[in-house]
């Protein structure tokens, strides 16, 4: 990691370059919604949107999915978005709830792609 700078004590930003360099992946949570993650997203991740991500760990958690609900708190987690504007806000709710290792992408799925990594979608998939 060539110079990640810290949001708060426990949120580390990423770019995708040091994403993909560590020696153990995290989770990669991608919260936008639904339809843009079908447009491409970087293989591995999951798609959990930010306002379900953020009503679940509110008042509504039946809102959050199984695999979601089921992750230690100590489960390494990073999270990307479009632009690396949600991904922020959704970094810091996933701290605030009590994960330990989180990250947050940024530059998001933009900076992926000008990068040049892998983008999967679900034909890619099949």
């Amino acid at each position: 990691m060539s110079d990640p700078s810290l949001v708060n004590q426990t949120v580390v930003n990423l770019s995708p370059t040091e994403l993909t360099q560590l020696p153990k992946t995290p989770l990669l949570i991608d919260v936008r919604s639904g339809l843009e993650y079908l447009t491409g997203y970087a293989p591995g991740a999951r798609n959990l949107s930010l306002p379900r991500l953020l009503l679940g760990l509110g008042v509504v958690r039946w809102l959050l999915p199984r695999w979601f609900r089921d992750l230690p708190l100590d489960q390494p987690i990073a999270v990307i978005c479009l632009t690396a504007h949600r991904s922020p806000i959704a970094a810091q709710q996933l701290v605030k709830s009590g994960f330990t290792a989180v990250y947050n992408v940024t530059g998001g799925m933009m900076e992926w792609r000008r990068l040049g990594f892998e983008i999967a979608t679900d034909s890619s998939a099949h």
